[in-house]
């Protein structure tokens, strides 16, 4: 508990003089609640947020400044693929968001990354919310496996995320599908745009009133057996849940996905997660040329050795 005494000289509405003596990063509308709720209080009783302040007025804060940093976490391992001083190559495990929404939030991959590796904090590109993903250039959707790639200096950040939206950069999934394909390779373009509840991705109409981004996606067909497709693919554009919403439009949707998830009569096996891999990235940097891989995941191989025994 602080407790402040009101000098002669000061006469100042009760919320402006919280934002701006001790909480000037702190959202008003969080000030307002708080005092709302008792948090801060005047003369020991709870004040409106327009209340003038007056000599002796005590005021006393009771509680604390929100997070304004993501704190490392020792435990959250990361698998490390390959490291310089420039990158590091990582093989990310499904099931591990890679960055928070919140600074509270310290079970995320970034939290072990700034354990391991923290001169990476205050590389980004400074847009909204650039803090909470430190150093990464391109994501992995939670439940998706495999090779991700993240900046150790802010030349690197700035050169790599360059390259991603130049498309230099080669990335190649292994997904686990419904149904069968008449043919063994293809290219999905369709254009994107978010649905009207935000949360995912919609193939975009003429007629749709959000902004729409152009998406490519090649694929072709590795394995099938009985009516599932193990598939190849290459987005050539990197857009949010590109691969996932191309296949379940052309009714393929990718085993296990719960968003973009499969009708009923396709579902006569599911999966813990997703069965989305990033297999392989490769790209040229500084006059060199860079080839990573991530193995196969072992939810894969039971995957497919499930198949072969016959359960479906």
């Amino acid at each position: 508990m602080q407790k402040i005494i009101i000098p002669e000289n000061l006469a100042i509405r009760f919320d402006k003089f919280l934002l701006r003596d001790f909480f000037s990063d702190v959202p008003r509308a969080e000030i307002i609640r708080k005092i709302k709720r008792g948090n801060v209080l005047v003369n020991k009783k709870v004040a409106k947020p327009n209340y003038r302040l007056k000599k002796a007025d005590i005021v006393e804060i009771d509680f604390k400044k929100p997070l304004r940093e993501i704190q490392p976490n020792p435990e959250i391992k990361i698998k490390i693929i390959f490291q310089n001083d420039d990158f590091l190559i990582i093989d990310k495990p499904a099931g591990q968001a890679v960055h928070p929404v919140n600074f509270s939030d310290n079970q995320t991959l970034v939290s072990g990354l700034l354990d391991r590796f923290p001169e990476i904090r205050n590389i980004g590109d400074k847009s909204y919310g650039s803090k909470l993903r430190p150093g990464i250039v391109h994501r992995l959707d939670k439940e998706t496996s495999g090779v991700m790639l993240i900046a150790r200096n802010q030349p690197t950040f700035t050169t790599l995320k360059k390259m991603f939206q130049e498309r230099k950069m080669e990335k190649q999934y292994l997904a686990w599908v419904y149904g069968k394909f008449s043919k063994k390779e293809g290219l999905i373009e369709k254009t994107l745009s978010r649905s009207k509840n935000y949360k995912k991705q919609i193939i975009a109409r003429e007629n749709s009133l959000r902004k729409s981004r152009a998406a490519v996606t090649y694929y072709k067909v590795k394995k099938t057996i009985d009516d599932f497709s193990l598939l190849e693919v290459s987005p050539k554009t990197g857009r949010t849940h590109q691969i996932r919403i191309h296949l379940a439009s052309l009714g393929h949707p990718v085993v296990g996905d719960r968003l973009y998830k499969a009708p009923r009569k396709l579902r006569k096996i599911s999966a813990a997660r997703q069965l989305l891999h990033a297999e392989k990235i490769s790209f040229s940097f500084q006059g060199e040329i860079f080839e990573f891989q991530a193995l196969i995941p072992l939810d894969f191989s039971c995957f497919l050795k499930g198949l072969e025994s016959g359960y479906s």
